[in-house]
């Protein structure tokens, strides 16, 4: 990007926030507009003109009349334009191609609408993000940059519509290709390395290509954090062979697909002096347990961007491991397969502090108020269920959110979705101007719950940051986690698998286990424990390699790794069979005892 379009963004972004309210009302009046007539509004806007409405009046009557809604609300139209109808049921534009959702890591698949609209928001996320990045870490002309991003397979639904995942169809569009031709750094990687669908293969040809670009590269990206932290444990097990490819301009014998090794091969050469100098670096690295393996590897590397919140977070440690000292990471922005939401304006503010600012133009926005409910022993949800863990208030909209106060966001976009619920819970750190600065804070959905206890996300990976801390005396680290709430046999419990690098003494895996179960604090779950209605907390060590296994069966089922996450909590039978059959041992708390 030129340096004139990235202030141009800025000053474009300066005056969508300054005018929030204003520019939120016109967005909602453009898409209702434009989807006036569809199937899923008519039945409450029925023969209302909305052309002849003025936007505050229009997103009066919106919000007054259109019901909030789910996913299953909206999913029997999805389903019919995913076998063929073509009439106009969520949105006047064709909708050709349907994302999988990021979330769809418990076997079920969930569609959303991708448009040209979907694509070209994208590509200004990407402009506006990389404009603030700019000024904190400027990037030379003509660098390179080492992106870890992956398509998968398309395939066909019933109608002939294109289906895969949002980052798929987004390398495969035309705007994609602009950012390529347009900006001023370059992936490493050829079309042919992205799009590839076998991981492996695609990992180690990034490394190749941006090992023989290793001068020129100015940052490294992926997705997701966890991208990044698989694809350099695999650069442990290849950097062998990527040194003779780089000493003899050679492809290795494991990239089997033609097109693959074409692209790559059209472009690398023979340079015995760059491999002699990377087989150096990676024997240091070797004996070090490859810490600052990134700035070592290539040294002009100014920082690592990532999605580094929610999720992702149990996977900052091995990333700063990675990074070394020196290296920032900077957190990439916040969006969802259904839009994007903010901004990071602020790159140089660490990951676990950083803060999204939403971009107004983007969607038009409603957040529900949140309060945390505290729990009386009397309490009560259905053993096993996916209950709430929250009041909640009518929902206002983004002119009208209070700092401090916790949000669930509310959708209407482009692409079909009308007031549809994401799920997520921020928090309101402040404001830019007129837009709101949200802290991702975690999903709403309840992932643990036997009794009357209610742990999100959030609350689980507190609980397991809290066990872990014994694994550091012993030089040891926790890899991956996830957790299941067996219900089977009375009184049902927690079972929290983790997969650990290194060598642990029984005992402190047995203390491991006590201190997790002790860092439950919902009140819920404490009187529960005590009084043996949720049984002790069950810990499984699964042999290294089994998560490696569950990233490559949901691969296999149309994931990719762009958009892999690991379920931090599974009722998914394939899954616990693979976690059971790897569990090498097993420990239960006294915590209460």
């Amino acid at each position: 990007m030129e340096a004139s379009s990235s202030e141009d963004m800025i000053i474009w972004f300066e005056e969508v926030a300054k005018n929030a309210g204003k520019v939120q009302m016109e967005i909602l009046k453009k898409i209702l507009e434009i989807n006036h007539g569809v199937e899923y509004l008519e039945k409450w806007f029925g023969d209302i003109d909305v052309h002849k409405m003025d936007a505050e009046a229009l997103q009066s009557l919106y919000t007054s009349m259109v019901p909030l809604a789910s996913h299953a609300d909206l999913e029997p139209y999805i389903q019919r334009i995913a076998d063929g109808e073509t009439s106009p049921l969520l949105t006047k534009q064709p909708i050709t191609t349907l994302s999988l959702s990021s979330g769809t890591t418990e076997g079920r698949q969930k569609y959303v609408p991708f448009t040209s609209h979907s694509s070209k928001t994208t590509l200004q996320m990407f402009k506006l993000a990389a404009a603030y990045r700019s000024r904190v870490y400027p990037t030379k002309e003509g660098g390179k940059i080492l992106e870890f991003i992956y398509g998968s397979k398309q395939f066909k639904t019933k109608g002939g519509l294109s289906a895969g995942t949002a980052t798929t169809h987004y390398f495969a569009s035309q705007e994609f290709k602009l950012k390529q031709q347009q900006t001023k750094s370059f992936t490493c990687s050829p079309e042919q390395v992205i799009t590839s669908g076998d991981y492996k293969q695609s990992t180690y040809c990034h490394f190749l290509l941006g090992l023989f670009y290793s001068p020129d590269v100015e940052f490294i990206t992926s997705t997701f954090a966890y991208c990044i932290v698989q694809a350099l444990t695999l650069f442990e097990e290849y950097w062998i062979d990527l040194c003779n490819d780089l000493s003899q301009g050679t492809l290795s014998p494991r990239i089997t697909l033609p097109g693959i090794r074409r692209s790559v091969l059209d472009l690398i050469k023979p340079n015995t002096h760059l491999a002699t100098w990377v087989r150096a670096k990676c024997e240091e690295l070797e004996g070090s347990d490859w810490y600052g393996l990134i700035p070592k590897l290539w040294p002009n590397c100014k920082y690592v961007y990532s999605i580094m919140t929610g999720s992702m977070q149990p996977y900052m440690e091995k990333l700063k491991h990675y990074a070394g000292d020196h290296l920032p990471l900077v957190s990439a922005d916040y969006g969802s397969t259904e839009s994007w939401i903010g901004v990071n304006m602020d790159p140089s503010c660490a990951p676990q502090n950083v803060t999204f600012t939403v971009v107004p133009a983007f969607s038009y926005f409603e957040f529900i108020p949140l309060h945390r409910q505290h729990h009386k022993p009397c309490d009560a949800v259905v053993a096993g269920g996916g209950g709430d863990d929250y009041l909640e208030d009518d929902p206002v909209p983004l002119s009208k959110v209070k700092i401090g106060q916790q949000y669930e966001i509310v959708l209407t976009t482009f692409t079909g979705l009308y007031r549809y619920r994401l799920g997520d819970v921020v928090e309101v750190s402040g404001f830019y101007k007129g837009t709101p600065k949200l802290n991702f804070l975690c999903r709403r959905k309840l992932i643990l719950t036997v009794n009357i206890d209610k742990n999100t996300e959030q609350d689980l990976q507190l609980a397991v940051q809290k066990g872990s801390q014994p694994l550091i005396k012993s030089r040891a680290e926790l890899v991956d986690f996830t957790s299941h709430a067996n219900i089977v046999n009375q009184p049902g419990h927690y079972v929290v698998y983790w997969e650990i690098k290194g060598v642990v003494n029984e005992d402190v895996l047995d203390q491991c286990c006590k201190e997790m179960d002790a860092a439950f604090v919902d009140h819920g779950y404490v009187v529960s424990r005590k009084t043996n209605s949720i049984g002790p907390l069950e810990l499984c060590i699964v042999e290294r390699g089994t998560f490696k296994k569950i990233m490559e069966y949901f691969i296999g089922n149309g994931a990719t790794m762009s958009q892999f996450k690991t379920p931090r909590c599974t009722t998914n039978q394939v899954l616990l069979k693979i976690l059971n059959l790897y569990t090498i041992k097993r420990f239960r708390s006294t915590a209460y005892q």
